[in-house]
C-alpha cells in the first residue's frame, strides 16, 4: 500500500507537510467535482434510456397491432409478430443494461462520494481545528513573561495538551487521506468494469438473437423479390379490368339485376330498397335487401345482424302498390304482417317483383327439402343478445373470473407450454393459456378454438361453469395421452414461437396425441354411460322435471265451483317469478314504447291485446322450476284430482346399436352429464350434431336437455352444436326444453338464436307447450323474445336495436338459473282473484 502523506513528516508539521496536505485537498475536492458530475450525467443516461425504452415499447406495440390487423396475411402477421418478439426481447436487454449502470456507476459512486469523501472532510475539520489552536498555543507562550511563572506554566501546560492533541487528529488525518487515496483506484475501477460487462452482456445477447432471426430475414429478403414482381403484375391486372370497365354503358344499369337461385353465396338475389317503417310517422329508410334460403331480409350495416322480413316465401304474396304518393312501390304480404317497399326505377321494381314470385315458386319445390331451411340466428358465438350491452353487474369479469378459473387444478399455468399465470383461455376447450400460446391459438380459427381473456372480457354465468367443469389437467390427459410414448417434447416457457405453434397443430389440429380408443373400450365405455345416465335417471335428486298436464282454459261464465276445486287441489302452486304488479308494469312498458301495439299468438294465430296477454301470464302457474338439473330440484308437486294425469317423458331406454362410435360416446355422455367424456369423444372425431337415428334422430345437445344440465348445454354450442336440429318429432332443443320445464336451458337457447316459431309435427311450437304446461316463466321468456323480435323490425328515428329491459329480463334468468337456482324454485300461495 502506497503511503501518499508520510506519518513521520506529519509529527514534525513541516512546510513540507503542509504543501502536501494542501495539495491532497486539493485534488480530492476536485475529486468530488468530477465524481458528481459523473454521476448526474449517468443519472441523465438512465431517464434517457427509460424514456427510449419507453417508446421503443410503443413502437413495437405498433408493430403488434399491425400484425394483428394483417391476419389475413399469413406472412406479414407471422413476420411481424416474429419482429415485435425479437424488439421486445431488445428491450428487455436495454432495461437489464440501464440496471446495471444504476448499481455500477450511481450508486456505487455515490456510495464512495457520500461515505469516503464525507469522512475525509470531518478529519480535515478536526485537524483545522487543532492546528489553530496549537498556534494559538504557541503564541500565548511565546509571549509569556518570565517573571510571572504561574503564567509560564499555564502556557506551558495548555502548549502541551495542544501538542497532544495535534498528534493524534494529524496522525488521523493522515492516516484518512491515505485510505482514501487507495480506496478510489478500486472504487472508480470496480465501478467502471462492471458497467462494461453489462455493455458486453447486452451486446452478446443482442447479436445472439438477431443471429437466431437472420434465416427468417434472408428468407423473407427472397420472397421479397418475387412479392415486387407479383405486385406489379396485380397492378397492370387491375388497370387493364379500370379502363375496361370503364368503358362500359352504364347507362342501363337497371337491367344488371337478376334472380340466380343457384348463387354460390346462397343469396338469390339483393340490392337497395327503401322500406316504408311500421310506426306512427311512416318513414321511408333505404336498406339493403335480399333473398336468401328463402326468406326476405335486410341490414342497415354489412355487421349488422340481418332482419327478416318474411320467415318463409311460401307463405306470402307480393304485388304491386299504385294509390300511394310514392313511385316505384310494391308490398310483400305475410300472414302476420306486410311490408311496403319502393325500388329506384319501374325495371328495379318488376325485378324485384319477379324474384319473390320466383324464390315463393323455388319454395314450394324445395319444402320438403329441410336443408334449405334458414336457422338464421342458429350462431353458437359466446354473445349474449343480437343488441349486445349486457349488464355488467349480471357477469364476471376481471379478477372475478381470473381467480374462479385459475382456481382450478392445473389452471395456473399454460395448458400447452406451462407459463405460470395465465391471463386468457379457449372456452371451448376449457383450458387456460398465456398470451402467445392464445395468439397461436386464435390462429386456427374459432373451429379449432374460441378464445376469451380472462381480464378483459365479459363472462356469462354458464360459460364461467363451463371452464370450471373443465381445466387443463381433464383436457391434457385427453389430448396429451401418448405424448410421452411418441416421444414428443412438451413446450416450454420461453421456447421459440414456431416450435410452440407446431406443437399446439399436432395436439389440436392434427390430434397427433390422442389415444385412440379399440372398438371395446368404446363400446364399454358407450355402456357406461348409459348406466351411468340410468342412475341419474332414478336418483330423485337429479331426476328431471315431468311435463305438467294441460291446464284446462276457463272461459267467463265457465263454473266457478270447478275452479275452486282446481284451486284447492294445489296446496302450493309454482307462480311466475313476476308477480302481476311486476307483469302490469313490464306489458305497460313494452306497450307505450311505440314499438309495438299488438301481440300475435304464436300457438293458435290469434291476436291478444297486450292486457289479454297480461293477464294470462300473471294468472297462468306453472308446474315446475325453471332451474336444470345441475342444482337440486323440489319434489313433483301434487295436481288436482279434476285434470288429466300427466304423461311422463320418454324414458331413456339404452339400445345395442348397430355400430359404436365417437357420436355414440357423445350422445350418451350429453345425457350422463360427463364433460371429460364429452370432450374425449370430440377429441376422437366425434360430429357435434351426430345424429341418432335409432332414437329419433335425437342429437347431443337434445339428449344434454334431457339430462337437464345447463352446462352441457353450453359445452356443446361453444363447439358449434345446431341449436335448432330437430329431431323425428319435428321437436328441437327449445321444444325439449320447454317440455321438461328447464327454464335455464329456454333462456340459454333463445340467447344462443333459437327459432321459437318452429312447430313440431303435432303443429306445436314451444309457446303452444309452454301456454299448456302453464309455466309461467317460460311464458315470459318466450313471449319477451318474440315482442322484441318485433320491434326490431319496427324502422323510425326512435327505434333501436332490441330493448335494455328485455336483456335486463334475460340476464337475470340467466345468473340465477347458473348462480342461485333456488329462486327459480320458489313456490308460494297463488290467489287468482288478485288484481
Amino acid at each position: 500500500m502506497k503511503i501518499t502523506v508520510d506519518f513521520e513528516e506529519c509529527l514534525k508539521d513541516s512546510p513540507r507537510f503542509r504543501a502536501t496536505i494542501e495539495e491532497v485537498e486539493g485534488d480530492v475536492c476536485e475529486l468530488e467535482s468530477k465524481l458528481d458530475k459523473l454521476v448526474k450525467l449517468c443519472i441523465g443516461m438512465i431517464d434517457a434510456g427509460k424514456a427510449y425504452n419507453a417508446a421503443n415499447r410503443q413502437f413495437v406495440n405498433g408493430i403488434r397491432e399491425l400484425a394483428q390487423q394483417s391476419t389475413r396475411d399469413e406472412v406479414i402477421e407471422s413476420s411481424l409478430t416474429k419482429f415485435a418478439e425479437s424488439l421486445q426481447e431488445m428491450i428487455n436487454y436495454h432495461t437489464i443494461l440501464f440496471d446495471q449502470a444504476q448499481r455500477s456507476i450511481k450508486t456505487q459512486l455515490q456510495t464512495f462520494v457520500k461515505d469516503d469523501l464525507r469522512k475525509f472532510k470531518e478529519a480535515k475539520k478536526q485537524f483545522d481545528k487543532v492546528s489553530e489552536e496549537k498556534e494559538a498555543a504557541l503564541i500565548k507562550n511565546a509571549q509569556a513573561p518570565r517573571n510571572k511563572q504561574h503564567e509560564v506554566e499555564e502556557a506551558t501546560n495548555i502548549l502541551t495538551a495542544t501538542r497532544k492533541c495535534f498528534r493524534h487528529i494529524v496522525l488521523d488525518y493522515v492516516l484518512q487521506i491515505n485510505v482514501l487515496q487507495s480506496k478510489r483506484r478500486s472504487e472508480i475501477l470496480k465501478s467502471m468494469l462492471s458497467f462494461m460487462y453489462a455493455h458486453l452482456t447486452f451486446f452478446h445477447q443482442g447479436y445472439d438473437l438477431f443471429s437466431e432471426l437472420q434465416p427468417l430475414m434472408k428468407q423473407l429478403g427472397g420472397q421479397l423479390d418475387q412479392l415486387v414482381v407479383d405486385a406489379a403484375k396485380e397492378k397492370r391486372d387491375m388497370e387493364q379490368k379500370h379502363s375496361t370497365i370503364q368503358q362500359k354503358d352504364f347507362s342501363n344499369d337497371d337491367t344488371k339485376l337478376e334472380y340466380n337461385v343457384d348463387a354460390d353465396n346462397g343469396i338469390a338475389m339483393e340490392g337497395y330498397l327503401f322500406k316504408r317503417a311500421s310506426n306512427a310517422f311512416k318513414t321511408w329508410n333505404r336498406r339493403w335487401f335480399s333473398i336468401q334460403n328463402n326468406q326476405l331480409v335486410y341490414q342497415k350495416k354489412f355487421k349488422d345482424n340481418p332482419t327478416v322480413v318474411v320467415e318463409d316465401l311460401r307463405l306470402c304474396t307480393v304485388k304491386h302498390c299504385e294509390d300511394i304518393e310514392r313511385r316505384f312501390c310494391f308490398e310483400v304480404v305475410s300472414p302476420t304482417k306486410s311490408c311496403m317497399m319502393q325500388a329506384d326505377s319501374e325495371k328495379l321494381r318488376q325485378a324485384w317483383i319477379k324474384a319473390v314470385q320466383n324464390s315463393i315458386a323455388t319454395a314450394f319445390r324445395d319444402k320438403g327439402d329441410d336443408g334449405e331451411k334458414l336457422d338464421r340466428k342458429s350462431s353458437t358465438s359466446t354473445g349474449s343478445l343480437d343488441s349486445g350491452g349486457e349488464p355488467k353487474e349480471r357477469s364476471l369479469k376481471g379478477e372475478s373470473a381470473l381467480q374462479k378459473v385459475l382456481a382450478i387444478p392445473g389452471n395456473a399455468c399454460c395448458c400447452d407450454c406451462g407459463q405460470p399465470d395465465p391471463r386468457w383461455a379457449s372456452i371451448n376447450l376449457g383450458i387456460t393459456l398465456c398470451i402467445q400460446c392464445s395468439g397461436i391459438h386464435r390462429s386456427l380459427g374459432v373451429h379449432f378454438s374460441k378464445v376469451r381473456s380472462l381480464t378483459l372480457d365479459t363472462w356469462e354465468p354458464e360459460l364461467l361453469k363451463l371452464m370450471c367443469e373443465l381445466g387443463n389437467r381433464v383436457i391434457n390427459q385427453i389430448y396429451e395421452a401418448r405424448r410421452e410414448e411418441l416421444g414428443a417434447r412438451k413446450p416450454q416457457p420461453g421456447d421459440p414461437r414456431h416450435e410452440v405453434e407446431a406443437y399446439i397443430k399436432a395436439k389440436y389440429v392434427d390430434r397427433r396425441f390422442v389415444r385412440r380408443p379399440s372398438d371395446e373400450e368404446l363400446r364399454n365405455k358407450v355402456v357406461s354411460l348409459s348406466k351411468q345416465e340410468k342412475r341419474l335417471s332414478s336418483s330423485s335428486e337429479h331426476l328431471p322435471p315431468r311435463p305438467p298436464p294441460p291446464t284446462p282454459k276457463l272461459r267467463p261464465g265457465s263454473n266457478v265451483s270447478g275452479q275452486t276445486a282446481v284451486a284447492s287441489g294445489l296446496e302450493a302452486r309454482r307462480d311466475s317469478l313476476f308477480c302481476p304488479d311486476e307483469l302490469d308494469s313490464l306489458f305497460s312498458y313494452f306497450d307505450t314504447s311505440s314499438k309495438l301495439r299488438s301481440i300475435k299468438s304464436a300457438d293458435s294465430g290469434i291476436q291478444n291485446s297486450a292486457d289479454g296477454s297480461r293477464e294470462m301470464l300473471a294468472n297462468t302457474p306453472s308446474s315446475n322450476s325453471l332451474a336444470d338439473a345441475d342444482a337440486a330440484e323440489s319434489p313433483p308437486m301434487p295436481m288436482p284430482a279434476t285434470l288429466p294425469p300427466p304423461s311422463p317423458c320418454k324414458e331413456m331406454v339404452f339400445y345395442e346399436p348397430k355400430e359404436y362410435s365417437p357420436g355414440l360416446q357423445l350422445y350418451w355422455a350429453s345425457c350422463a352429464r360427463s364433460l371429460p367424456d364429452m370432450a374425449e369423444a370430440l377429441a376422437h372425431g366425434a360430429e357435434v350434431n351426430w345424429v341418432n337415428t335409432e332414437d329419433d334422430k335425437r342429437t347431443p345437445l337434445i339428449m344434454a336437455v334431457q339430462g337437464g344440465s345447463l352446462v352441457t348445454c353450453e359445452f356443446l354450442l361453444q363447439n358449434a352444436a345446431n341449436v335448432n336440429q330437430q329431431d323425428t318429432q319435428g321437436r328441437g332443443p327449445l321444444h325439449h326444453a320447454t317440455m321438461l320445464g328447464h327454464t335455464g336451458q329456454v333462456c340459454l337457447f333463445l340467447k344462443r338464436g333459437a327459432n321459437q316459431n318452429a312447430a313440431d309435427i303435432d303443429e306445436k311450437t314451444p309457446l303452444t307447450i309452454a301456454v299448456e304446461a302453464a309455466n309461467a316463466d317460460i311464458v315470459t321468456l318466450l313471449r319477451l323474445a318474440k315482442m322484441n323480435e318485433e320491434m326490431r323490425e319496427a324502422e323510425g328515428p326512435y327505434s333501436q336495436s332490441g330493448d335494455e329491459t328485455y336483456q335486463d329480463i334475460f340476464q337475470d334468468f340467466t345468473h340465477m338459473a347458473s348462480n342461485d337456482p333456488d329462486k327459480l324454485n320458489r313456490y308460494q300461495q297463488y290467489d287468482p282473484q288478485r288484481p
